[in-house]
Parts: structure tokens; sequence; C-alpha cells
């Protein structure tokens, strides 16, 4: 008897201001694959969950903090964001037109549609870098899942963000006393020393099993006050 396995379905494939993005279909899973790499899917969500999680259990006591999610993804940074009442302000900075459109009348609308019609909710269309550099306002916390961490950037431009530089365009961001929470893919001892060389403190790293392999991981680390 010959196997048989499911065939991944492609639900759009749009040429954006950075590549090619796709979003398929594979099976019960929903996977975004931008310039014939894969990004995410929506498998699992354990890690996308804790980055914003984690945020607020180190900012400790603070009236109606507002967060900024770099990235949207397939949605669950800013759905864990949306479910909890604690959070004021959430914004959302995204650059991949596609993935904005999935979300607000596609499929991936599932998943976020609540969270996004949520009135704390902005989604901005910009690159992050760009936004963190360029921006007048301040957050209590900065939640960064873009590309699949420091050490293993898809594309082109995005490991500055997790140079020094980088990083001190973040702090910029924060207020005092700020959150600043980074998923990665793996592990990245060099990135912990590299937040602290940019003048972080607290800095830890929490760690998500997966089933194989190295685990998914979130970076924890504070603005001094």
């Amino acid at each position: 008897m010959t196997a048989t396995y499911d065939i991944p379905e492609v639900l759009d494939r749009r040429e954006g201001p950075y590549g090619e993005v796709v979003l398929r279909r594979h099976g019960e899973l929903l996977q975004i694959i931008a310039n014939g790499c894969f990004l995410m899917d929506t498998s699992d969500g354990r890690s996308e969950r804790l980055l914003v999680d984690a945020a607020l259990d180190a900012l400790g006591p603070r009236e109606a903090p507002n967060v900024l999610i770099g990235g949207l993804g397939v949605g669950f940074s800013l759905a864990r964001a949306a479910a909890d009442p604690r959070w004021g302000a959430i914004t959302v900075v995204e650059r991949e037109p596609a993935i904005i459109g999935w979300h607000l009348n596609g499929p991936l609308a599932a998943l976020s549609a609540r969270a996004v019609a949520d009135p704390r909710t902005e989604i901005v269309e910009t690159d992050l870098i760009e936004y963190v550099r360029e921006t007048s306002a301040t957050y209590d916390a900065l939640c960064l899942d873009i590309d699949n961490g420091p050490d293993w950037t898809v594309t082109e431009g995005n490991d500055g963000l997790y140079s020094a530089t980088g990083l001190t365009s973040c702090a910029r961001v924060l207020k005092p006393g700020g959150v600043l929470v980074v998923w990665s893919a793996q592990p990245s001892p060099d990135f912990e020393e590299t937040l602290r060389n940019a003048g972080f403190q607290r800095v830890r790293t929490e760690e998500i099993p997966v089933a194989r392999g190295v685990p998914d991981v979130v970076h924890i680390a504070v603005r001094p006050g």
C-alpha cells in the first residue's frame, strides 16, 4: 500500500515590497512562506504567546502598559495580547501588506479577527527597523518576532535589528524600566551578550521545548529605569 501525504495548497501568492509571499494550507495548518523559505505556521503558538506573557510578567505592576509587537505573522502574539485586559494600547508593526490583508479579510482572520477589531489594537504597515528608528512614540514593552531570530535571518537587512545599533533603537522607544522580549528559533548566548553590551539589564532566556531539534526561545531584557 502506498502512503499518501497532504500536498500544500497555495491560497494566495503575492509579490510584495520585499519579494514573494505565499500563504499555504497544509492539512489543518496555515503556513507563510517568504521567498521560498518557510517562516511560520499555525501549528503551535506557545512561543509566540510566551513572547507577550513574558513581557507583562517582567514589567510587574503597571497601569495599562502599552506594547509594540514587531511582526504580525499568523497573529498568535496579537491575539494573546488582546485577550489580556491588563494591556493598554497594542501596536503591531508589519511590513508585508499581504500578511495584513490575510488577517483583515483572508484566511488568517479566523485566528485574529477579534484581536484586530479590539479598540486597543492598531496595525501599522511599515518596516520595524525604520519605525523604531524614527517614531516619537514610547512603549512599556517591545515584543519582537522578526524573521527567525538573531542568529539566522531569512530577509536581507533584518539582522541589523539584532545588532548593537538596532538594539539602541529598540531601547530608544522603550520607557524607563521597559521590557524588550525577542523571539528566536534557537538559543543565542552571543545575543544575550549583545543585549548586555547595549545597556540592557536583567537579561535572561526562556526555552520552549519542541518535539524535535533545538527549542524555541524568548530573550528577555529590561531597559534601565
